[in-house]
């Protein structure tokens, strides 16, 4: 395993020295791990190697401004550039690449993989998050690091293992933490304030998603969220997914799929977690995946939506009959 692993690092950190643009990038609507994990590797390369031109591309989120700032490029300019793909397993859910014409592919994800298939590819299910991958990177390479990358890192490892309490965590895991606070001084407080910091209208919000959330017979949490109750409530809807792992450690939830409509785009954006059955396999059905037990989707008919309700009850049925035998 370590021959292995000292072989990947080895493949990323050539194809990195070997083209003078890179650009990165990941999956749309970003969370905490996306965002940092780009803008961590970003600087992190910058740092290390001051002649390349390293942009971090794709639409910000406000809430995620302290993480820093994303690139804007002219992609006609850019001659072939290394394209790097961050936290994202399937083409169709990149950020911002459209027009990029790239000469290679690295690929860094604990997503299960689907169509990505990079030039260099490292791809690890059994990590936390994407940032939990690029700090073992830049610890294990030449790659230098600074407070603020380090602060970055920990910040999505956080947040993608929600405080090291999902299945995703490991040994490993806490490893990396530790040796990032080894060589950093990681301002805990300020980190856990720009991450868990809400408005009272958030905390009215979560209080109408629990009062509102239907529960099936079969432990099947659903609830659609209408861009008019965003708008009584005076959150975005980003609102929806920031609350989606509020809702682990509830007896009567196994599994639970929160929706709201995205009119800009013109999907209903879909976020589903789940304590038993396995639900990227469901959500790949549409135009969705991710991980066995958190997993999204971007879904054009609200009929479909109703049908991938009907598909995560049904799996929750035959999730209970199993722990039942």
């Amino acid at each position: 395993m370590i021959f292995i692993k000292k072989e990947i690092y080895k493949k990323i950190i050539k194809i990195i020295k070997k083209y003078d643009s890179i650009v990165i990038a990941r999956h749309i609507g970003p969370d905490p791990d996306a965002i940092a994990s780009q803008i961590s590797l970003r600087d992190s390369i910058r740092l290390t190697y001051p002649s390349k031109k390293v942009y971090a591309i794709g639409a910000g989120v406000n809430k995620f401004r302290y993480l820093g700032f994303l690139d804007k490029i002219d992609s006609m300019e850019l001659n072939n550039p290394l394209l790097i793909l961050l936290d994202v397993p399937n083409f169709i859910r990149v950020d911002g690449i459209e027009d990029l014409n790239y000469a290679a592919i690295l690929k860094i994800d604990h997503h299960p993989s689907e169509d990505i298939k990079g030039t260099v590819d490292w791809t690890d299910t059994t990590k936390s998050s994407t940032c939990e991958m690029i700090a073992e990177l830049i610890l294990n390479t030449n790659l230098l690091m600074d407070q603020k990358i380090a602060e970055n890192l920990y910040t999505g490892i956080v947040f993608d293992s929600d405080r090291f309490l999902l299945q995703n965590t490991s040994l490993e895991t806490f490893n990396i933490v530790y040796q990032l606070l080894n060589v950093s001084k990681i301002n805990f407080v300020a980190l856990y304030d720009n991450l868990y910091d809400r408005s009272i209208n958030e905390e009215k919000f979560r209080a109408y998603i629990t009062n509102n959330l239907e529960i099936s017979a079969n432990k099947m949490g659903f609830i659609y969220v209408t861009n008019e109750t965003l708008s009584k409530y005076k959150v975005e809807g980003v609102a929806v997914s920031n609350q989606v792992n509020n809702f682990y450690f509830i007896n009567e939830l196994i599994c639970w799929m929160f929706v709201v409509y995205d009119e800009k785009n013109e999907i209903f954006k879909v976020n589903i977690r789940s304590r038993g059955p396995i639900i990227n396999t469901i959500a790949n059905n549409y135009n969705g995946g991710g991980h066995k037990y958190a997993s999204g989707a971007r879904i054009k008919d609200f009929k479909d939506v109703e049908l991938l309700r009907k598909d995560l009850d049904i799996a929750c049925e035959e999730y209970l009959k199993e722990q039942e035998n």
